[in-house]
């Protein structure tokens, strides 16, 4: 009984300190990345809301990883580029980003090797024509044939999440850009989220136009758009009146 007793405490003991060994060796605790175990919702694929920022310092400072060094742009104004788009998702998630912040694979968000952090560009896939706006708070991928890597919401909007990576066009979106004069549908509102969701698919399929979902007090706003010009809208409105949705109106924003 003594001998037996005396096994089963090195083995528990040998058990442990492999356990803290591995747990040691990596800032991740998972091995491999993984997509995660649902998809994201549509309020997770918006696009990210661009807005003024302050860049981060210490991300602004050259950098070396894998035995190559980069130089972090100190103005993103006028950047576009065409390359490969990977993504990132359930090893990475709730870590830091490269600018302290958190990454989370169900927000809008990337990470490239020398945009300011944070910053803001436009990445559309080439193969689909789907779009989507992230924020770039992190540094990465440090391949040489890849040029961002977006979480995993921003890719399962732009279609490739199955995929692995896509060809994408990456252009730089700037407070000044954004802020000019849009125009939006309100469409409908309700407090069921799940009922705004399935109508937000439906218009996005039918009018093939973005749509977004803005909640306020418990009720849940879906706006269509935004469009670019005024006949434009003028003739969606028009259709989306004739079409049961007697309450939509024009939408202008700043």
């Amino acid at each position: 009984m003594r001998h037996t007793n005396q096994l089963i405490f090195t083995t528990l003991l040998i058990l442990l300190l492999s356990a803290c060994s591995s747990g040691s060796g990596s800032r991740y605790s998972m091995r491999h990345d993984a997509a995660p175990l649902r998809a994201p919702t549509t309020l997770e694929m918006q696009d990210a809301i661009v807005t003024e920022t302050t860049k981060s310092a210490s991300a602004s400072r050259p950098y070396t990883v894998l035995g190559k060094s980069y130089s972090p742009m100190l103005d993103e104004t006028g950047y576009s580029e065409e390359g490969i788009a990977s993504w990132y998702g359930r090893k990475f998630h709730g870590y830091h980003t490269s600018n302290g912040e958190t990454y989370d694979m169900f927000a809008m968000t990337a990470a490239h090797k020398t945009l300011p952090l944070p910053s803001f560009v436009k990445v559309t896939n080439t193969a689909n024509g789907k779009s989507v706006i992230v924020r770039v708070n992190d540094r990465g991928p440090f391949h040489d044939d890849r040029v961002i890597d977006l979480s995993y919401a921003a890719a399962y909007k732009l279609g490739y999440y199955t995929h692995g990576t896509a060809k994408v066009k990456l252009e730089a979106v700037t407070i000044a850009g954004a802020t000019a004069r849009q125009t939006y549908i309100q469409v409908a509102a309700g407090s069921i989220l799940a009922n705004i969701e399935a109508l937000a698919s439906t218009l996005r399929d039918q009018y093939k136009l973005p749509t977004n979902i803005v909640q306020k007090d418990d009720i849940y706003r879906l706006h269509l758009g935004p469009i670019k010009d005024t006949p434009h809208a003028d003739e969606v409105l028009k259709k989306l009146k004739q079409n049961q949705f007697q309450n939509a109106f024009l939408l202008y924003t700043q």
